[in-house]
Order: C-alpha cells, then sequence, then structure tokens
C-alpha cells in the first residue's frame, strides 16, 4: 500500500525570496500577519515506513 506525506519542501534561494516577497504583499493588502508555508508531496512506500 501507498501512503501520501508531507515534508517541508526545501526551496532553492531564489524561490525562498519569491515567497518571502509575496508574504510580504499580502500583509501590506491585508493588514494581517500572513505565513506561507511550503510542503512537499511525496509518496510513500508502507514498506518503506516499516524500516
Amino acid at each position: 500500500m501507498t501512503d501520501i506525506a508531507f515534508p517541508v519542501a526545501r526551496l532553492h534561494d531564489g524561490t525562498l525570496r519569491q515567497l518571502q516577497q509575496l508574504e510580504q504583499r499580502l500583509r501590506e493588502e491585508t493588514g494581517e500577519e500572513i505565513v506561507l508555508v511550503a510542503y512537499e508531496r511525496k509518496t510513500v512506500d508502507e514498506e518503506e515506513t516499516k524500516r
């Protein structure tokens, strides 16, 4: 059987800066403290998780 996991994504510096710029823009537009989180979708084989 296969499961889906969502570990935190490792982003390249440029991608991380873009994400942070989007957070800042959303804060300015909404007046709220906005934090965006990136997850990576992974397929995990059940046998792999038993190790």
